[in-house]
């Protein structure tokens, strides 16, 4: 496969966030019972993913069916993204959310230190179809966690005209959650450019083993770890706001070392690899634990799903429009001039923040807060209580 190959992969997985995450919210929101639709969705990913292998035994796998696969996964991949930040309200108190988001962050990031480093050693040795076998398998245990729980979830939202785009119509409505909007997408877009390209300039230009790859991604999740584990303090010392803002020069800044590290020798190569993926690694979980945290308190219970939906057909939906600009400047200018514009691009996401007051908030809003800011304090959306039971008590504090 060549760069813009790699491209059009690359965003047949991520375009169902363009394309079907305002539905997916407002459905999401109107039938309820996420946590089903989250193991509906496992269950979904790991049959897809299962067919790659299968056919690589029977010598049809072609990349028409790899650009199917893709695009299945991305699409039920959204059903579970909009669905799962109403369930983490429903077993989080407020004050929580962002211990509770570096618990979960800090979980993943700790199983993507040895996941990343054994991925690559499987393709070398189990070959690639071999590795996603693994992968499939690990969406049977994602689903087998989830039949585990039974949260009392919100409220569900009435139907209606115009239903849908109640989570876009708040959006823009909230300087504040533009703002995040805008920030996190221009750093998606830039971000998606470069990674669309990382395993081939890695390989290619760089001339690192499958190996030493899994290696460097490992490192990655080791400073995802220590990211988890100091956001918390972070969050305290800056607020919330100010370690938000600090996440989004730490993220793609550290990325600029890859361009500089073509023409350097092997060890020179690993070390800004390994710093550009430990720094960036350190980042991005900062600002995902951040951020959740801020739009789970910001964003009123009966409207979660689809703010999630509008928000995510915007910051998810341009990762594919980054993708494939990745690739086909890729294969136009050359792998290591893209990763100049990409990954020096990146920070200016941070620019949307200078006019908001997210950088100045010290703590997060409660409901009765959020719900104060709405017409009437009334509930959008036609919203119906889905079960007569209270909140469970929160299970992490």
């Amino acid at each position: 496969a060549g760069a813009e190959q790699v491209g059009y992969l690359t965003a047949a997985g991520l375009a169902p966030s363009l394309l079907f995450s305002i539905a997916a919210g407002g459905w999401v929101d109107t039938f309820g019972h996420r946590r089903p639709v989250m193991l509906v969705a496992d269950l979904v990913r790991a049959v897809f993913l299962g067919t790659i292998p299968l056919a690589y035994l029977l010598s049809v796998l072609t990349f028409a069916q790899l650009y199917a696969v893709a695009f299945a996964v991305g699409c039920a991949s959204v059903l579970f993204s909009v669905a799962q930040s109403t369930v983490f309200a429903a077993i989080v108190e407020p004050p929580a959310y962002v211990d509770a988001n570096s618990l979960i962050h800090g979980s993943r990031a700790l199983s993507f230190v040895g996941g990343q480093s054994l991925g690559g050693i499987l393709v070398q040795v189990a070959t690639a179809p071999g590795a996603i076998v693994v992968d499939a398998v690990s969406y049977l245990g994602s689903a087998l966690f989830l039949a585990r729980i039974h949260p009392e979830e919100p409220l569900t939202a009435g139907g209606g005209r115009g239903h849908l785009m109640e989570g876009a119509r708040f959006i823009r409505h909230s300087r504040s959650v533009r703002a995040l909007l805008g920030a996190t997408a221009t750093i998606n877009v830039f971000s998606f450019a470069t990674s669309a390209l990382l395993v081939l300039y890695a390989t290619r230009t760089l001339g690192l083993a499958p190996g030493e790859l899994g290696l460097v991604f490992g490192i990655g999740a080791v400073g995802a770890v220590i990211g988890a584990a100091l956001t918390s303090s972070v969050s305290r010392a800056l607020g919330v706001g100010g370690a938000f803002t600090l996440s989004c020069v730490l993220f793609p800044a550290p990325a600029i070392l890859l361009p500089v590290a073509a023409g350097t020798s092997k060890p020179v190569i690993l070390a800004l690899l390994f710093a550009a993926e430990f720094g960036s690694g350190v980042g991005v979980v900062m600002l995902d634990i951040t951020i959740g945290a801020i739009l789970t308190a910001t964003v009123p219970d009966v409207l979660r799903a689809r703010v999630s939906g509008a928000y995510s057909t915007i910051n998810y939906g341009l990762r594919p429009v980054g993708a494939i600009a990745g690739g086909t400047l890729g294969a136009t200018l050359g792998l290591r001039s893209t990763l100049w514009i990409s990954t020096t691009a990146a920070l200016l996401g941070v620019l949307w923040l200078l006019r908001s007051p997210r950088p100045r908030m010290r703590t997060l809003p409660t409901q009765e807060m959020v719900a104060a800011t709405l017409p009437g304090g009334a509930v959008p959306g036609g919203a119906q209580p889905e079960t007569s039971g209270t909140k469970s008590a929160p299970t992490i504090s």
